[in-house]
């Protein structure tokens, strides 16, 4: 079966698979997507495959699950507490991008790269560019997985909530909070879905801790933008504030790659 998918039209496996599967996902029960957010997943979904294939799509779909999963934690506690994501956690284009833009612009620029639209470039430097950019894809949905899980369950389980940048105690869902049970849950889904990346030959073994280091440094930062600068700016959206995290830590893993290959040259 892989086989198949591995030689066919990786564009049209898209186009079809993406149909079939989110048309099973808009009739079950739970609805996990908005008719608005059903279409921009298909897209994204097209992009993923055309670009990456099948190893791709399994982190996007790892992280679909997971993070929709979580979200449902605890969700009638939350939503008592008025603390709950809006819709009971079914995604939104604004969702879908939040959590997968800066995925996709990394999976389209390794798809330049093997259409050989930079020709000028030599071999060696396109193949660095492509591990690096590979690297940011399996590092931004690392962090945006490490963020829903720390949110949600830190929301659902949290003990003590402490802001960021005070360290002082703060009612459970306020912005720019953390506590050690959501810290711990998002390291572990952080490395989690770094190791899909790493077992689907995305990124190599030392990937994994890339992504680990970049997730928590992205996570950190954006509960500090959280708790100083989302209350003051009406632009600084949950989805804005969402790109730049994985953005932050899409670009950390790549820096942290291009800094140990420095070292070891």
């Amino acid at each position: 079966m892989l086989s198949f998918f591995d030689s066919a039209n990786p564009w049209l496996v898209g186009v079809g698979l993406n149909a079939i599967l989110l048309g099973l996902v808009w009739i079950a029960p739970k609805k996990l997507l908005t008719p608005a957010g059903l279409f921009h997943a298909w897209v994204l979904g097209v992009i993923i495959w055309g670009t990456l294939g099948w190893r791709g799509y399994l982190v996007v779909a790892f992280y679909f699950l997971v993070g929709s999963g979580v979200t449902r934690i605890g969700i009638a506690q939350k939503e008592a507490e008025g603390i709950a994501e809006k819709r009971s956690g079914a995604r939104g284009p604004e969702n879908v991008w939040g959590s997968a833009l800066i995925a996709a612009l990394c999976a389209l620029g390794i798809g330049m790269l093997n259409a050989g639209l930079f020709a000028s470039i030599s071999q060696s430097l396109s193949l660095s560019l492509q591990s690096l950019l590979l690297l940011g894809y399996v590092a931004s949905f690392s962090t945006k997985l490490s963020d829903t899980c720390a949110s949600e369950v830190g929301k659902a389980y949290g003990k003590r909530t402490f802001l960021i940048t005070t360290m002082q105690p703060v009612p459970r869902g306020t912005e720019g909070a953390v506590s050690l049970e959501g810290t711990l849950a998002g390291v572990a889904a952080s490395i989690a879905i770094a190791f899909l990346g790493w077992g689907v030959g995305l990124i190599d073994l030392l990937g994994v801790v890339w992504c680990a280091i970049a997730a928590l440094i992205a996570t950190s930062l954006e509960s500090v933008i959280g708790a100083t600068l989302q209350s003051k700016y009406t632009w600084l959206t949950n989805e804005v504030v969402n790109i730049l995290n994985t953005f932050i830590g899409a670009i950390a893993a790549m820096l942290l790659a291009f800094a140990s290959t420095s070292l070891i040259a």
